[in-house]
């Protein structure tokens, strides 16, 4: 039996088709052939605030337009969170959307006795791919993949979501059609494997 697959596709151009949407299509296909069940979210799609008061993170209520989002994620067994890099993190959209959703009570226990352990989503892997201009080593090694970090440990991690994998797409936007393909592919073999 397959695995409940949620696609958080974090572009957040929703009136033009980009590399991650082509990268997250082909990740849904591969799942898909391999008899996993794929949910797909845009958070782009989406009408929400963003958070400006620390209280409202705490106790205040999820805007209803994103408690499906929840549920997928509640649902999901494996996550796939795709966006292009800029100014060294994932958009301001993206980050909305998981401060939105991510909230005390849901993700991350409102009392914990440690509060590294206190993530409630433990049960589910993830996969970040992260797309950028620059060459994928100097953002590992020069810049130390910062933002993607933030990400895995700070945000996924916290929450309880484990394993997180990570891939990088360098060089972007000069991307020759061969290239493309190439990654499509890669990420069709990801989605076969829930990986």
């Amino acid at each position: 039996m397959g695995k409940r697959i949620l696609i958080i596709q974090g572009h957040p151009d929703a009136t033009h088709l980009h590399l991650c949407h082509a990268l997250a299509e082909a990740y849904a296909e591969g799942a898909r052939a391999a008899g996993h069940l794929v949910e797909t979210l845009e958070p782009a799609q989406l009408a929400f605030p963003l958070l400006s008061d620390p209280a409202d993170w705490q106790d205040g209520a999820v805007p209803a337009v994103l408690l499906p989002a929840q549920e997928a994620i509640a649902r999901a067994q494996h996550l796939l969170l795709i966006y292009p890099l800029w100014l060294g993190d994932m958009p301001a959209r993206l980050k909305g959307f998981l401060e939105q959703v991510l909230r005390p009570g849901f993700a991350i226990a409102r009392e914990a006795g440690n509060p590294l352990r206190s993530g409630l989503l433990a049960g589910c892997s993830a996969r970040i791919v992260v797309t950028m201009g620059m060459p994928a080593p100097l953002y590992r090694w020069f810049y130390r993949a910062h933002g993607l970090q933030l990400l895995r440990r700070n945000i996924l991690q916290f929450a309880g979501i484990r394993p997180v994998a990570t891939t990088v797409v360098g060089t972007a936007g000069a991307m020759p059609p061969r290239r493309v393909a190439a990654w499509r592919a890669r990420l069709y073999q990801l989605g076969t494997r829930a990986a």
